[in-house]
């Protein structure tokens, strides 16, 4: 099932979309192309040329455009492996925090690990453009279904139809983001003519539009489990994220919808997986080479934790971006046998901050959190302080994602591995051991990404419920399911408040992209309340502005708007 649709529905794009409008111009203008999709072809096979069409709505989550992992990329600016829309997000709501930091003074990068950005932040900008050309590609493709451009015929239609639910929350997905990551920015939508200059306009708006048209989408959703799209507990967890942070983007909380929705998602996975909980088993099988098992259409439906994913499968969709660069920027050659981890590439780039890293426990290098099962420390020859920023092994490496795989029943069994050369012993995790290593190995990761996870709707959950929405004697419980898993120990009322559930949520949502926004939710990523090394460039950190808290319109955008745009405070 993963092969094909990676093959079928995703790969689809990245030789069939030159005839979308936002990418190469006039639909009327037929290229000489027989494989191209245009309104001029569409007629001959509607259903087929549909999910050609469709598919570029996903696989621009995925890969960078249409010429492998760095070619013929949809932006300019960024090349092509840097602004995969993973990868920009995880370098804005990541890199910025105390989870981790990249090592090298790349530009624009060692500005947002250090808290020192500006208008002209060239990843920065590749965000921005990343983001707006997918919503670009979804209204495309909503305005062709929905305008008649597209020659959709009655057996069609159902088709059709639910393709633009599917694009409405696509787009929904990046304006998250978008709202997230720059406040008043530009109301891009499908009632717009072509050519018209979309309008800066609040956040609040922006909101307000965005999570009234996912309502919408919700209430006629039917469809659901099918691998590689999103289905209804999809679209319902990120109205969740939308409403958790409803009070940092609108000044007005929403807590209550946040508990609600979230209760749907639960109720409906209750009943099976970890406890009964609706969770896999085995936390670390989520994240390695074959995790659509726990994916909608997955082969473990009873333990359907990822709600929402970007599959990736090797050699169908190659990227720098996703898990790729999750595992690789996270290993190096020079400080463990790679070949653990599945993968023939090491960048030896990413580690984690020391703070991130207490939040573990670690005693002489061993935590009782089997989420940190993994992880490379005192014992393979790294420190967990940060002294020397370009250091690879100035800090944990906080492995997490893999491509080795889990097996049929989603275990992944625990294994050790004496490396002779060095010395030491490091733990992997996976099936097909040969020789005491992992059978396999590849260049480009086959590990889905999970957009979304049931564990974060469990924490979403009980965080409304400190907050006054909710159930609070439910929302302990919905914790104690997380560290349960965890292997430790449950918590009781006098444990369970915002502090120590921030601190959870980074322990169970690391490098998922929420990090920056939770700090910022919980008043704790500006200022100097909570600091953590090189924020602000300082060795032991420093306080940023409270501007900050939202990153600047690029200044190139500004400056193309001239007084039609405005920026935000402080830049």
């Amino acid at each position: 099932m993963k092969s094909y649709i990676s093959k079928i529905f995703i790969g689809a794009a990245l030789f069939s979309m030159t005839g979308l409008v936002s990418c190469v111009g006039d639909l009327d203008q037929l290229p000489n192309d027989p494989n191209s999709i245009t309104s001029g072809n569409f007629g001959e096979d509607p259903q087929k040329y549909l999910s050609e069409v469709m598919a570029k709505c996903y696989s621009s989550l995925a890969v960078s455009g249409q010429g492998g992992p760095n070619g013929s990329s949809d932006i300019s600016g960024l090349d092509g492996g840097t602004s995969n829309w993973s990868r920009v997000i995880f370098m804005l709501n990541e890199f910025t925090t105390d989870e981790v930091t990249w090592i090298w003074p790349d530009v624009g990068v060692f500005d947002l690990c250090t808290g020192t950005w500006g208008s002209s932040n060239g990843v920065l900008q590749g965000a921005y453009g990343r983001l707006y050309t997918h919503i670009a590609v979804c209204n495309d493709f909503i305005r062709s279904v929905n305008d008649g451009t597209f020659t959709i015929d009655a057996q069609t239609k159902p088709l059709a139809d639910q393709f633009v639910l599917e694009a409405r929350a696509l787009r929904a997905l990046s304006y998250y983001y978008v709202i997230d990551f720059f406040g008043n920015a530009v109301r891009a939508w499908d009632d717009m003519k072509y050519g018209e200059v979309p309008p800066q306009t609040t956040r609040a708006e922006l909101f307000r539009l965005v999570t009234d048209d996912l309502e919408d989408v919700l209430a006629n959703f039917k469809e659901s489990g099918v691998y590689g799209r999103v289905g209804k507990d999809g679209v319902e967890a990120l109205l969740c994220r939308y409403y958790l942070n409803a009070e940092v983007f609108t000044g007005t909380p929403m807590y209550d919808k946040c508990w609600q929705h979230a209760e749907n998602i639960i109720k409906r996975h209750k009943g099976s997986g970890f406890q009964g909980s609706g969770l896999a088993k085995d936390y670390l099988a989520l994240f390695c080479a074959n995790n659509d098992k726990f994916a909608p259409g997955g082969s473990l439906q009873d333990q359907n934790e990822i709600l929402w994913t970007i599959p990736y499968e090797y050699p169908y969709t190659e990227s720098y971006g996703g898990t790729m660069f999750l595992i690789a920027a996270a290993t190096s050659a020079a400080s463990m046998p790679t070949v653990l981890y599945g993968l023939n590439a090491d960048w030896s780039c990413m580690h984690a901050r020391e703070q991130f890293a207490d939040k573990f426990n670690f005693t002489d290098g061993v935590s009782a959190d089997g989420r940190t099962y993994l992880w490379c420390t005192e014992k393979q020859g790294f420190t967990k302080e940060n002294d020397e920023f370009s250091v690879f092994t100035s800090g944990y490496a906080a492995i997490k994602y893999t491509n080795v795989k889990a097996e049929e029943n989603g275990e992944l069994p625990r294994n050790t591995y004496v490396d002779s050369e060095r010395g030491l012993t490091f733990n992997w995790a996976g099936i097909g051991e040969v020789n005491g290593l992992p059978a396999q190995t590849q260049e480009f990761a086959s590990s889905d990404f999970p957009i979304i996870r049931l564990a974060d709707v469990y924490l979403m959950a009980a965080e409304c419920s400190l907050r006054g929405a909710g159930n609070k004697t439910q929302g302990l419980e919905y914790v104690n399911y997380i560290r349960s898993r965890a292997g430790v120990n449950a918590w009781g009322d006098a444990n369970f408040t915002l502090d120590n559930l921030l601190d959870e949520r980074s322990r169970e949502l690391y490098w998922e992209n929420v990090r920056r926004t939770d700090l910022i939710r919980f008043n704790k990523f500006t200022g100097s309340s909570y600091t953590w090394a090189w924020k602000n460039n300082m060795r032991n950190g420093g306080a940023i502005p409270e501007y900050m808290n939202l990153f600047p319109l690029p200044s190139d955008v500004v400056a193309t708007y001239g007084s039609n745009m405005k920026q935000n405070p402080g830049y």
